[in-house]
């Protein structure tokens, strides 16, 4: 939906809630035509059932007003006398229209300074949940959101099995686009496996569907810090081709609300403006190579050729601290394995029992088929890529068939354009296009474990309205079987060796523990 629909569907929401509330606001000590004026009737609606005037914010909140949205139902109720058990059922599974009933029908009478308190251990309990989950969600949608490592394209940098806080105002918290959906969990309910939102099964065969017409417009919260070169981003997979973390399938395309996109971490090589090369693996920006942060460690594939039998490549994968899996190749006994660093390998090649390491490096000019843009025309692999201009926001381009297997996703998946070629004329919107100015920045997001991370070699560029956040904080990091401790409480970003927090949070803990115990004691008496 746009804007101007949301405007007119808002306007409708304010006509049935002033229907089916203007007699109560009468009963209230208020005018009528109050329940109508929108966003003023909720500001007084609020003082009815005496809540704070702040709730009204929490209402327009995408997500957040779905659970406040019922709490204000039974207060209505609540506060025209209607306490018990199935006058808060029938206000819930109504979805409102009780007050409908109460407006018009039933015999009620406005109670002014009814007491707020829960008349129930059980509801004083229900109550203290409802507002926490309200809470939660806040912080989780706009300011924090929890987030796990998942696969070892950043190892070294970030393992698998590290939980993260990644920051939603660095870059500006972008308020959720899908507006019917479980609060706190992303595109799939935990232990359900059911989607967490409103979606339509023949979506993608229709490319259209009124399950999907409660999208929001993207909208997006002003940040504090732009998206620079090597910065660890949170995002959302663009061509969310994902059936899981093992199944790409790069020549189809799941048709999800952008939000609910499959969630990734990588790091930004690239930024907009940028044109970015890959030589020999290593990444070059406007011809200079990518210098990394010291905390960050490249990692390629190696063929190793033992000397003896008694190699044993676990041992070796410990003992060198060698990313992910091994395996034998061929009856000589040549091992791949798939992440080495450059710290390994120099402490790996020099063992008596290896008689040589190659490098896993494509061949420059050879053709990966499913190697970003996917079209025969650029021989591009993961090794050899590029050059590449990275669209950034108001810039222009001349637009023709030799580049237009780059940018045509831009054009049309993420910039919303009908584009057709007809001849040796290309047409956006109808019209005969040389050039195309782009309307969002766009990243270019790589893991650092070059040769087993499914990153954008694979599916292109990232834009502005995909990304999540910056991870921030590593608050627990587990191995699989045991926790990593020194990884507890440590930044993601930062130079120099990442130090724990841990011991100094634990010692403010009890502080605070212990603080907040004194001070009861001292206010009882």
């Amino acid at each position: 939906m746009t804007l101007t629909q949301w405007f007119i569907f808002i306007l409708i929401i304010q006509v049935i809630h002033g229907l089916g509330t203007w007699k109560l606001y009468i009963k209230a000590g208020r005018q009528a035509w109050e329940a109508f004026i929108p966003v003023y009737n909720a500001v007084v609606l609020m003082k009815i059932i005496n809540r704070p005037v702040w709730w009204v914010i929490l209402l327009f909140l995408p997500i957040v007003n779905l659970i406040m949205f019922p709490v204000i139902w039974v207060e209505t109720a609540r506060s025209f006398g209607k306490n018990q058990t199935l006058d808060t059922v029938l206000a819930v599974v109504t979805l409102g229209l009780y007050t409908y009933y109460l407006n018009y029908v039933a015999d009620v009478k406005y109670i002014e300074n009814r007491s707020l308190k829960p008349r129930t251990s059980a509801g004083d309990w229900i109550s203290s949940i409802l507002f926490a989950i309200v809470a939660a969600t806040i912080v989780h949608t706009y300011i924090i959101q929890p987030f796990t490592i998942p696969s070892s394209s950043l190892e070294k940098s970030l393992l698998v099995g590290d939980f993260l806080f990644v920051s939603k105002f660095h870059y500006g918290a972008r308020v959720p686009m899908t507006t019917v959906a479980a609060p706190m969990v992303h595109d799939t309910i935990p232990g359900l496996g059911v989607k967490s939102y409103l979606f339509d099964d023949h979506y993608e065969e229709r490319k259209t569907s009124w399950k999907n017409k409660l999208q929001l417009p993207y909208l997006r919260f002003p940040g504090f810090e732009d998206i620079e070169r090597n910065d660890i981003v949170v995002f959302n997979q663009p061509a969310d081709t994902l059936l899981d973390m093992n199944n790409f399938r790069p020549d189809r395309n799941y048709y999800k609300p952008i939000d609910k996109k499959t969630n990734l971490v990588k790091r930004c090589v690239g930024i907009a403006g940028d044109t970015l090369e890959v030589r020999n693996g290593f990444v070059y920006i406007n011809g200079k190579k990518n210098e990394l942060p010291d905390r960050a460690h490249l990692q390629f594939s190696y063929y190793v050729q033992p000397k003896t039998n008694q190699f044993n490549p676990a041992f070796l994968k410990e003992r060198y601290d060698i990313t992910d899996g091994f395996g034998i190749i061929n009856k000589e006994n040549t091992y791949y394995f798939s992440a080495i660093s450059d710290e390994a390998l120099a402490k790996f090649k020099d063992n008596p029992n290896v008689v040589s390491i190659t490098p896993n490096i494509k061949e420059k000019g050879l053709r990966d088929p499913n190697i970003f843009p996917h079209d025969p025309a650029y021989n591009w692999n993961i090794d050899f890529f590029g050059p590449l201009y990275i669209p950034e926001a108001g810039k222009s381009i001349n637009i023709n068939l030799e580049n237009l297997p780059l940018y045509k996703r831009v054009i049309t998946e993420y910039e919303g354009n009908d584009l057709k070629v007809q001849g040796n004329q290309i047409l956006i919107n109808g019209e005969v296009a040389t050039n195309y100015t782009f309307k969002q920045n766009y990243y270019w997001m790589m893991g650092d474990n070059r040769h087993n991370s499914i990153d954008a070699r694979a599916w292109g560029f990232v834009p502005f309205d995909h990304v999540v956040g910056k991870p921030v904080f590593i608050w627990m990091s587990w191995d699989g079987s045991k926790p990593r401790w020194e990884r507890f409480f440590t930044t993601v970003s930062g130079t120099g060796k990442a130090t724990s927090f841990l011991i100094p949070f634990l010692v403010l803990l009890l502080g605070w523990f212990g603080f907040s115990k004194w001070r009861e004691r001292k206010r009882n008496g």
